[in-house]
């Protein structure tokens, strides 16, 4: 058994039109006893053939095989992360379902020869220093399920996925050899990067055995809805009656599996855009709903009633192999599970798995179905950027390793994870010219990096969606914010297993707070966000509204000299336009039961501070009980920038330093009392008075009107 190593598979071929040239390409058997040539020369796409020369006991086999798919690889320079800008695109959307079954018709029509390596056109050139992704497919084998993900795959993975012939019937422990050959070049070739193993279902269990055979190879697995738990799957009582099926009604099994195996709506959904009207997007889903349909038969091509049997079988032994060798695996796991899988008990099978792997996250999709990664919803690459679990080397640097949100990710974060909070806010920004006028907008704000904008936290940090949104709307600028170390361990996910705002968090450039991650991002000439009160200005106390709740010595002023930083003093007013604390701290450590939960809470989460900071390194905190208001508005003020070039010898004195610390702090203050003082001039300050005028203009004319600064 052979795998074909070195050409490139275009999944969407039905819509992409590509020049071929003459190529070869070598296949290595795994006995190492017989070797393929795969050549071509052709300018067109259309009755384009190749010669595959087999050479076998020492004779040449020639056989004709369609290769209107097949292009060869071309090595382009490698670009750095660094040129990858926010709001990329990331085609998320151009590639639908219906273009996956056109390339799996094709790809199953001349589909000879043994299981292979394929990497998507699509792809093109990832990052330089990117990681090798493995896709291995599931019950189709065609595996072209990564087809709506691949371009965005392709900018942070060399992508390689794995085919398995309609008609082959390699047994599990060969596949695994298959695959494990491959796992182990790449290891030889870049040992100090990881490689990650994308396992849909039946490939879910492949990757679990490699990791269990290969425990000293730094892998991470991305497991879709494992068939591990193919034992308690609820078509275990129809498995028997396909055996006695006659031929002729065999046609109809593959159109019944497509509706168990994935929902037809969220497939058809894919392409369709978030803020449209719903008549539009009824139009679009019933559209794209026409053209799926016809498609779903092509199932009795891809998957025919033999195959379907052997997949079977070997689904069962893959998922018996993979459970007895959890306890080896040493991996990084991620299980990525469906809440309306009607093939597998996928959710009940993912916190089974996180209890039985010793490195394990969850995140559950409640609306989706077993084919995960053929239907809408948010993009593979956006959930392994979101847990944390993308690195370029064995240690994980969230921000060498960091990769600026896409326009669809920026998009779908403003209008389905947070648009209501925006849409009842509307934040209006303001900004401080080098000659001390202040303007509207952010034309104040130095577009060159490295600045570091220090300001007030609101109640909840509810400031902090608008401020992400303006400066990426506006100036393009990516602003990386340093949060409380707490959003990144473990214990978040007792909360929720959901895919949530706080892996948004990370999305969106969030990174703990450490004193290196403060020096890396400065190094890197980063926009960087700094809330010097942090957690405990952000839960702060009844009375404490607008309260500047800092420690006592600079953090971060010698900091920002050592790269002559531009640091940016900024107030942000409105949480009490918003909603009113009940119950702080204070109230809620004095019911029973509750303070237990609160005590518990606080005495095992992280303290990065000790007494000497003051106040702020209280981290007895709890989140407030909030009376909700009419939503008001929030208003920003971004003061005169102050550059820190030229200054690192007069701020290496303590002295210097805390002065300038206090200038910064007396500014921020200053900042905030200006914008509750002018708030009381804007005759749109009331949420009522601001839909009203919406209601007469458009949108995209400009903001609603504000104060005259």
């Amino acid at each position: 058994m052979s795998s074909v190593l070195g050409f490139r598979v275009s999944p969407v071929s039905a819509i992409s039109s590509v020049r071929w040239h003459r190529f070869r390409v070598q296949a290595q058997s795994l006995d190492g006893r017989s070797s393929t040539v795969l050549s071509s020369e052709s300018d067109s796409v259309n009755g384009a053939s190749l010669v595959v020369e087999t050479q076998k006991n020492g004779s040449m086999i020639e056989e004709e095989r369609d290769v209107r798919l097949l292009r060869p690889i071309v090595e382009d320079k490698k670009s750095n992360k660094e040129d990858l800008a926010p709001l990329w695109d990331d085609g998320y959307g151009t590639v639908t379902v219906e273009d996956y079954f056109d390339a799996a018709k094709e790809l199953c029509r001349s589909d000879g020869g043994p299981p292979r390596w394929f990497c998507p056109v699509e792809c093109g050139s990832p990052l330089k220093d990117s990681p090798t992704l493995l896709f291995l497919p599931g019950i189709d084998g065609t595996g072209l399920g990564l087809s709506l993900h691949h371009k965005a795959l392709g900018k942070a993975f060399e992508v390689r996925c794995l085919h398995i012939p309609v008609n082959d019937r390699t047994p599990f422990e060969g596949l695994v050899k298959l695959v494990e050959e491959a796992v182990k070049r790449e290891y030889a070739v870049s040992p100090n990067k990881p490689i990650y193993l994308v396992g849909d279902s039946f490939g879910g269990c492949l990757a679990l055995a490699i990791a269990a055979r290969n425990p000293t190879i730094d892998l991470v697995l991305i497991l879709a809805n494992p068939a591990t738990s193919f034992g308690r799957s609820q078509l275990q009582p129809l498995f028997p009656l396909l055996d006695a099926l006659p031929d002729e009604l065999h046609v109809a099994v593959p159109f019944l599996l497509s509706f168990i195996m994935g929902d037809p709506l969220k497939m058809a959904s894919v392409n369709i855009g978030n803020g449209i009207p719903p008549t539009k997007k009824i139009e679009q889903l019933s559209g794209n709903l026409t053209a799926l349909l016809p498609c779903l038969p092509e199932l009795a091509n891809v998957i025919p009633r033999d195959t379907l049997l052997w997949k079977l079988k070997l689904i069962k032994s893959a998922a018996a192999y993979a459970n007895s060798r959890l306890h080896a695996v040493k991996a990084e796991v991620l299980v990525l599970a469906s809440g309306k899988d009607y093939m597998l008990p996928s959710v009940n099978e993912a916190q089974r798995l996180a209890g039985s792997l010793q490195n394990c996250k969850v995140r559950n999709f409640k609306d989706n179905g077993h084919t995960l990664l053929l239907e809408d919803g948010i993009g593979l690459l956006t959930i392994i950027k979101g847990t944390c679990m993308y690195r370029n080397s064995r240690g994980h640097d969230l921000v060498r390793d960091f990769i600026p949100p896409s326009l669809t990710e920026f998009r779908y974060a403003m209008d389905q994870v947070v648009g209501l909070f925006r849409s009842l806010t509307g934040s209006v920004m303001f900004s401080t010219l080098e000659d001390g006028k202040i303007v509207k907008g952010l034309s104040g704000v130095p577009d060159e990096g490295p600045v570091l904008l220090v300001g007030y936290h609101n109640l909840l940090g509810l400031e902090l969606v608008p401020l992400t949104h303006e400066f990426l709307s506006q100036k393009g600028i990516m602003l990386r914010g340093i949060a409380h170390p707490e959003l990144f361990t473990r214990k978040t996910e007792i909360f929720s297993s959901e895919f949530s705002l706080v892996d948004w968090v990370k999305v969106l450039g969030g990174v703990p707070v450490s004193a290196s991650n403060l020096f890396n991002l400065l190094s890197t000439k980063s926009h960087v966000l700094l809330y010097p009160g942090g957690a405990r200005e952000a839960l702060h106390y009844k009375g404490e509204e607008y309260k500047l709740i800092w420690p006592e010595h600079p953090e971060f002023v010698r900091m920002a000299a050592r790269f002559g930083a531009t640091i940016v003093p900024f107030g942000a007013v409105g949480e009490d336009d918003i909603a009113e604390i009940v119950l702080d701290y204070n109230d809620l450590i004095k019911i029973p039961l509750v303070n237990d939960y609160i005590r518990s809470m606080n005495s095992d989460s992280v303290k990065f501070r000790d007494e000497a900071s003051g106040e702020v390194a209280s981290q007895n905190l709890t989140i407030p009980v909030l009376l909700p208001k009419i939503p008001g508005r929030l208003y920003y003020l971004f003061g005169k920038p102050i550059r820190t070039k030229g200054m690192e010898k007069m701020l290496k004195d303590k002295e210097n330093a805390k002065q300038l610390y206090l200038q910064i702090k007396s500014e921020v203050e200053g900042n905030i009392d200006y914008l509750i003082k002018k708030r009381e001039e804007d005759p749109y300050r009331n949420l009522i008075d601001r839909k009203i005028y919406q209601a007469f203009y458009p949108p995209e004319i400009d903001h609603t009107p504000a104060f005259k600064p």
